[in-house]
């Protein structure tokens, strides 16, 4: 067993193909509107909005909503008109399904009670850190800055394993990595397979096709990743008292090797799955 999602369950057990779980969720993707999507429709924001927004989201950990308001483009009242709107209008997978008439309505439930069972050794709503290591809440912090970064800046869908102890990273399609010193030390990497490289790119770039872009330009997203994460780390940091610096980040190509952790640290690696298969993992090398 292993960290999945509805739809690979399903295929994974025969009860659906691969093409009808790609057309439901290709049902669901013009139903589930994000919330600037949805914003959009109701004549409530502009496209520059948009844009205003989502650049504004990479220096403060706030969702869409909050973000619009804060900037004035919206107020608290027309907020949760579209997150009433978003939560009236959405399509679960388990719907989609039987919409495009890959399940039966009765047969959900219980697929879904078995998902459920088959899931329940990796749910997790928080950040479990091993016990014995320093800095507990703030490396939890960094993880959940990752988290939600994947989502607000790259879109990605996105389902968190459970935080291991290592003393290395295995070798990826690519790694980045930046020192952090000051009142907390550490090194922090970022491992992401081609698939996930390409998705985080499309993202930073605003562009749905990639071919033509030299893989220099893809490296250099995931590095600018990794500084906007780290750099919300830094700012919530010093609310919390820490003092913080970051250094500029390093790419480290798949020829290098394992990534080992000097001696001395303690390693901390957080797994996060993609809807595809493609995986990601973040890792925390803690000067002890």
């Amino acid at each position: 067993m292993a960290v999945k999602f509805f739809g690979q369950f399903l295929v994974e057990k025969g009860i659906v193909s691969r093409e009808a779980l790609l057309k439901a969720i290709e049902l669901q993707e013009t139903v589930n509107l994000k919330f600037g999507e949805t914003a959009l429709a109701m004549e409530l924001i502009s496209e520059a909005d948009v844009e205003r927004v989502h650049k504004a989201q990479w220096s403060a950990d706030l969702q869409f909503g909050d973000m619009a308001v804060q900037l004035g483009i919206i107020n608290e009242t027309q907020m949760h008109q579209v997150l009433t709107r978003q939560k009236n209008s959405h399509l679960y997978l388990g719907e989609a399904l039987i919409q495009v008439g890959a399940l039966e309505r009765e047969s959900l439930d219980g697929y879904l009670q078995e998902f459920k069972v088959d899931q329940s050794p990796y749910v997790t709503d928080k950040t479990d850190i091993p016990p014995g290591v320093i800095n507990q809440e703030m490396w939890g912090m960094l993880a959940d800055l990752t988290y939600k970064m994947l989502g607000r800046i790259a879109n990605l869908t996105v389902r968190p394993g459970q935080c291991q102890l290592v003393n290395h990273l295995a070798p990826n399609c690519l790694i980045a990595a930046i020192e952090i010193t000051g009142q907390l030390n550490a090194r922090y990497l970022l491992s992401v397979s081609a698939g996930a490289r390409e998705a985080i790119a499309r993202a930073m770039l605003s562009q749905e096709s990639l071919e033509g872009e030299p893989q220099e330009l893809l490296d250099d997203t995931i590095a600018e990743f990794i500084n906007v994460v780290c750099g919300n780390f830094s700012a919530k940091a010093a609310q919390l008292g820490k003092t913080v610096e970051i250094e500029p980040p390093q790419l480290i190509q798949p020829d290098a090797g394992n990534v080992n952790s000097a001696t001395g640290q303690k390693g901390l690696l957080f797994p996060f799955h993609l809807a595809d298969g493609e995986l990601i993992e973040a890792a925390i090398f803690i000067n002890a």
